[in-house]
């Protein structure tokens, strides 16, 4: 089974691709939505770009796609990107632009023309809006669409990224019972004890499918290399995101 996955550098989307792997299938491109705007229906937003790294440490292709997020075209961006009718190059020169402290490697390979493929594996987990669009699309393209996590339970899923020895860092928080001092940090034994009962008191999902936190992820059973990072918290009012320094495979 060749497939792609649709990554956002996130822990779902990783975990996603790893469980394809685990099902013996061949990972034949990532593919990253960068949406140019302030707000998506669809998509994540904080540091996308990342997902470029995590394609070049697995030795696979990435395929970034521009999208200005607006609710009616998003998808019609992924659909045509997936089809070969968009400018790679100038959808990595965008997301270059956007992402100044990411250093790209080399030896990344951009995914050029039609993405020729047997399926689609995403990370969704709960949200209706996203898996319809998504399979509608599939169906529209000739795919298979895989939501290896959908309705996962979300203290299995947490605990099994830890497990597995996902290095997940926390990116953006916007939650009560969630400051400050959550952004950067990594989701472990004692971070993810912390994080259920602020989930429980504050009444918040625990995998931040509500949008309460997101997420990347640096290090994964899949990825040859790790990614070295570093950054600083920016809070405004009741939430905040962590403002990447820099970013770079390990073995640079």
């Amino acid at each position: 089974m060749r497939v792609a996955v649709l990554s956002s550098a996130g822990k779902d989307s990783t975990y996603a691709c790893w469980w394809a792997l685990m099902q013996g299938w061949s990972v034949e491109s990532l593919v990253t939505v960068h949406v140019t705007s302030d707000d998506s229906m669809m998509f994540q937003l904080p540091n996308t770009s990342l997902a470029g790294l995590q394609a070049a440490s697995m030795g696979v292709p990435w395929l970034p796609v521009l999208s200005e997020g607006v609710e009616e075209s998003e998808i019609d961006d992924l659909e045509a990107a997936i089809r070969g009718r968009c400018d790679v190059s100038t959808a990595y020169e965008r997301v270059r632009a956007d992402s100044p402290s990411v250093k790209f490697p080399e030896k990344l390979i951009l995914q050029e023309g039609v993405l020729e493929v047997d399926a689609l594996v995403v990370g969704a987990l709960r949200s209706d809006y996203q898996k319809t669009r998504i399979e509608r699309m599939c169906e529209r393209l000739g795919l298979i669409s895989y939501c290896p996590l959908w309705h996962h339970s979300s203290e299995e899923h947490m605990q099994s990224l830890v497990d597995h020895g996902f290095d997940v860092r926390i990116v953006s928080v916007s939650t009560d019972g969630l400051g400050e001092e959550w952004l950067g940090v990594k989701i472990d034994e004692q971070s993810l004890s912390k994080l259920s009962l602020a989930a429980k008191r504050n009444r918040f999902n625990l995998d931040g499918e509500g949008g309460e936190f997101e997420t990347i992820v640096v290090g994964a059973p899949h990825l040859q290399h790790t990614l070295d990072i570093s950054g600083h918290p920016q809070w405004s009012g009741r939430r905040g995101v962590w403002i990447l320094d820099s970013a770079a495979l390990a073995s640079q």
